[in-house]
């Protein structure tokens, strides 16, 4: 959940430092810190201080030297101070990380530094340790430290007698490198360095880069030397900025219908589903007795859509679970579940540590992932690729419309394969998928009535959504949206299970956000609106167009799709709805309050 930078070569660090920071400040923002090697002392100087990137790039000034390293911080370990913040040194060592070390409270004590120590975090005593054992060899020093680790992480340290070069080591945390005429750059994620080159690698776990300014060389832990597998960008580095948006969030949600279309199309060969590009074969979907989607958040809510298509045109059961909870309730798996994992970044903790559990178990395994040569894209069996592209905003919105759109594809396919479906109703079932982008631009060529719609929830304390069928899973969603970057109570609720108790939270003028996008729900969803509507709520109704009647005022009107397929266009109307609740309460949508977009410690 921290970001990490490094840099060496023939021009200024310092520059190519912040840049990269700033690129990843969505990882973490509490902090942020750089240091690089000043040739004139020596020595690597640290800078560093609680907040933003533009703090600290007012403190930097005119850092000199051509190699360093920086970081953004997310904290895990020890409060949000200067002290605590990256890069930590100790010694002759100075390191970034990021991760958490489980054992770190064991070898402060084994080390005998506590009174030594400037911050609280498990960090500096990684640093402490690398020191205990450097007598001139890094690799060998690096390699005794990293075996007595217990947890994640990813490495970038610098020694002060060895000046220009970079020394890299990870253990789940992703660390991608690449190089051109210029120099060598490492970070946790492409985004910070893919203007560098388009071609990159994935670090491989427990070897050790050394990086200079004329390349790289990587050893595994015997001394042998590897060859990382190459990946190439694709997508456009230059599309990756605002682009004249006041926020990324705003910017991913008009991307859309382009990356719906792109997800869709790359996966259609004459009018039938086809994930042959992705080498998955047929008896993944054939081979399995039930379904079991694990995942965290956004990710898991695409999963409870997948869920409903699955089961309705499938017949095979599925259960969606939580991956931080999947493993410690004795889950039922065996070598007929297929297990499918969901995460935009490809490196949730939580998702990845279920993942390798359910392998154990003897499940077969599929992820829809978002980032090439993720750790969760190497640890599956299969791997579906979304085409979203680089997702900035914390809150996630293109990265789920594309999750759910594979999942739809998923559904058509094995329904097909396994006779559910004919050639005439598989085709049918993706013609009406391909209509969702064009249902998507309809929404957002009106985005303003929407605004329009938020003003009313402004100094809301409390909101509730209330929809049935497949408009709960989608407003699960979009009150997940609404909570994380607006910061106000939201919960959503299945509409038949009101008067169940929760009908108790409506009071006068208590906002409802209600969803009718399901013909054969409408005169029942009408019904629970009269309910809340009777108790003093102010209702925001979102109804699909045919749906319309004299029975209920329609605040905004959805356009009409089979169904099955509204899930995509009423979650994009509820992600407008969410920002600019959040952007005109003056916040910062893309990075809310004590959220980081790639969680990587349990």
């Amino acid at each position: 959940m921290c970001g990490i930078i490094g840099y060496t070569g023939y021009s200024e660090a310092r520059g190519i430092l912040l840049k990269g920071l700033k690129t990843l400040e969505y990882r973490g923002y509490d902090s942020a810190g750089v240091a690089v090697y000043h040739p004139d002392f020596n020595e690597t100087l640290v800078t560093k201080c609680e907040g933003r990137v533009e703090k600290l790039e007012a403190k930097c000034g005119s850092v000199k030297g051509t190699t360093g390293i920086g970081h953004t911080r997310w904290a895990t370990h020890g409060g949000v101070s200067d002290n605590n913040s990256h890069p930590h040194k100790f010694g002759r060592v100075t390191l970034v990380h990021n991760g958490i070390v489980e054992n770190y409270a064991a070898i402060k004590n084994q080390l005998g530094v506590g009174s030594k120590l400037k911050s609280q975090t498990d960090s500096e005593v990684v640093a402490a340790l690398i020191d205990a054992y450097y007598e001139g060899n890094p690799n060998e020093a690096i390699v005794r430290a990293v075996k007595e680790l217990s947890g994640t992480f990813g490495l970038a340290i610098m020694f002060d007698d060895i000046p220009n070069k970079i020394f890299a080591v990870r253990n789940v945390s992703p660390i991608v490198c690449c190089q051109n005429d210029d120099g060598v750059y490492i970070a946790s994620d492409i985004m910070a360095i893919g203007e560098y080159s388009e071609d990159y690698f994935v670090l491989p776990e427990f070897s050790v880069a050394e990086i200079s300014p004329e390349g790289i060389v990587i050893k595994d832990f015997d001394g042998n030397e590897i060859q990382p597998d190459m990946l190439k960008l694709d997508w456009d580095i230059k599309n990756s900025g605002k682009m004249g948006y006041p926020f990324y969030m705003e910017k991913e949600i008009m991307e859309q219908p382009e990356v719906i279309e792109k997800t869709i199309s790359n996966r259609i060969t004459d009018g039938m589903p086809d994930f042959s590009s992705d080498n998955v074969d047929d008896s993944i979907f054939t081979d399995c007795d039930n379904v079991t989607v694990i995942a965290c958040g956004t990710a898991m809510h695409a999963g409870l859509i997948g869920k409903h298509i699955i089961e309705k045109y499938c017949k095979v059961p599925v259960t969606v679970n939580m991956a931080s909870e999947y493993m410690y309730n004795d889950p039922i798996i065996n070598d007929r579940t297929l297990v499918i994992c969901v995460s935009q970044s490809g490196e949730t903790i939580d998702t990845l540590e279920a993942l390798k559990y359910a392998r154990r178990k003897g499940a077969r395994s599929l992820s829809i992932v978002n980032v090439k040569g993720s750790t969760i894209a190497r640890e599956s069996e299969n791997v579906i690729y979304t085409n979203a592209g680089p997702e900035i905003a914390v809150a996630s919105t293109k990265a789920y419309t594309t999750q759910v759109a594979v999942f739809y594809l998923i559904a058509a396919k094995m329904a097909h394969i396994r006779g559910l479906l004919n050639d005439y109703s598989t085709k049918h079932f993706v013609e009406q998928l391909c209509k969702v982008p064009a249902a998507v631009s309809d929404i957002l060529d009106r985005r303003q009535d929407i605004h329009k719609l938020s003003n009313g929830m402004l100094t809301a304390e409390h909101t509730f959504m209330i929809g049935r069928g497949l408009d709960y899973p989608t407003l699960l969603e979009a009150s997940l949206k609404l909570k994380e970057i607006s910061y106000i109570h939201s919960e959503a609720f299945a509409s038949g299970e009101l008067k169940h108790g929760t009908i108790a939270l409506i009071t006068n003028q208590t906002p409802v956000i209600a969803l009718l996008s399901q013909d054969s729900l409408m005169s029942k969803q009408v019904s629970n609106i009269r309910e809340v509507q009777s108790r003093g709520a102010e209702v925001i109704t979102f109804i699909k167009s045919n749906l319309k009647s004299k029975d209920i005022e329609c605040s905004f009107e959805l356009p009409s799709l089979d169904d099955d397929f509204m899930a995509i266009p009423s979650i994009i109307a509820m992600q407008l709805l969410a920002y600019y609740v959040s952007s005109d309460k003056g916040l910062d949508v893309d990075k809310p309050r004590n959220l980081a977009k790639v969680v990587t410690v349990e």
